[in-house]
């Protein structure tokens, strides 16, 4: 069988099994093809907490594309799983805009393991006008706030931080909708935004 039609009948999440069945052969010829299809960069390979081996087996593996959880997962120590992945092609991701399609998620262990990005930041004007394109300013401003109280970040420009602190008429907003800190009050009050984490949700930044 060709790599071509080979690809197109395993595409998708295998194990060994499935692979033989799908094949309809025994587990050694199963591993063979697999194989061809690595060598090809058609294969990833998963290892389960049970010691199982899974393999992701797609034409896009071949691509060499990168997601924004690649990124947040490269570089924090909290860890994204997740079986949605947008993946970019035919260009590099950058920590900046990382980070701000990590805060339009909303998701509470996203933007947490995004800290993280703060300490690679270094195209402030980028930062800026992203957040400023998605009307976010102060969110990121609040998050850099809380980020350097557990790593070690590059200094925020004055002139973003002039550019982005509320103007008095302005009211309060959130990170995420309806969470608040109990810790962080000092941060909110300086971005009016409230921060959805306290000390303990920042453990594992210690």
């Amino acid at each position: 069988m060709n790599i071509k039609d080979l690809l197109k009948k395993l595409e998708g999440i295998q194990t060994i099994n499935t692979v033989a069945s799908i094949l309809n052969t025994g587990k050694d010829k199963a591993i063979y093809h697999i194989h061809r299809l690595r060598e090809q960069g058609y294969v990833k390979t998963k290892r389960l907490s049970s010691n199982k081996r899974v393999y992701n087996i797609s034409f896009e593996n071949r691509l060499g594309g990168k997601s924004y959880y690649d990124i947040i997962n490269k570089i924090s120590p909290v860890k994204i799983s997740t079986s949605r992945v947008y993946k970019i092609y035919g260009k590099d991701i950058t920590a900046e805009e990382t980070l701000i399609y990590a805060i339009k998620t909303q998701s509470l262990r996203i933007i947490l393991a995004s800290l993280a990005l703060f300490k690679k930041i270094d195209n402030w004007p980028l930062l800026y006008s992203l957040a400023k394109s998605n009307h976010i300013e102060r969110q990121v401003g609040a998050l850099y706030d809380l980020a350097r109280k557990v790593i070690k970040t590059r200094k925020m420009p004055k002139r973003f931080r002039n550019n982005s602190l509320p103007k008095p008429e302005y009211q309060y907003a959130y990170v995420i909708p309806g969470l608040k800190s109990k810790d962080f009050n000092a941060i909110e009050d300086t971005w009016k935004i409230y921060i959805p984490f306290n000390k303990k949700d920042l453990e594992d930044y210690a």
